[in-house]
């Protein structure tokens, strides 16, 4: 059963990002405005980690010498969130299915599961922990999981890199 408590900000996102083109992925001077909205079923949408959806850096504090597979604690100041699009677009794109009404933000790591970012509403950022481990070097991924999932949710997935700002 499709919600009719999101339809309406949901139409007006999918008409203002319609406006600017389908904006995801401009620089800031050209996107479409979005207002937060709650997120619910039936929503398509692009996780972001640090205001970009392709190619983000996390900054990861490791200090002395580094060895492969040494992990550090994310630099403050840096964020995860979520943008509405409209299908079809390229990327790694989620969907909200049947029954999501909020993103949980795995970074991939085990050690980072006792720290979850959960997002209750698009275009709001959120800080990634600093408390969580993240590796010094490297790539990785960070999933945006609708939850509670259902036969039609779909995650969508941002490539980042480790950067390690020690010194």
């Amino acid at each position: 059963m499709r919600s009719t408590y999101a339809r309406p900000a949901l139409l007006g996102t999918i008409a203002a990002l319609a406006l600017a083109g389908g904006a995801v992925g401009l620089p800031a001077a050209t996107a479409a405005v979005v207002d937060p909205a709650p997120i619910a079923p039936h929503q398509f949408f692009v996780g972001q980690v640090n205001g970009t959806t392709t190619d983000a850096v996390i900054k990861v504090g490791c200090f002395g010498p580094v060895v492969p597979g040494e992990t550090g604690h994310p630099q403050s100041g840096q964020t995860v969130d979520i943008m509405p699009v409209v299908p079809p677009t390229t990327g790694l794109v989620g969907y909200t299915g049947e029954s999501a009404d909020r993103i949980v933000v795995d970074f991939g790591v085990p050690s980072s599961a006792s720290t979850p970012v959960t997002l209750h509403s698009t275009v709001v950022k959120a800080a990634i922990p600093t408390s969580i481990s993240l590796p010094c070097s490297g790539s990785g991924d960070v999933t945006f999981v609708p939850a509670p999932t259902s036969a039609t949710a779909r995650s969508s997935v941002v490539k980042v890199t480790y950067v390690n700002v020690g010194l």
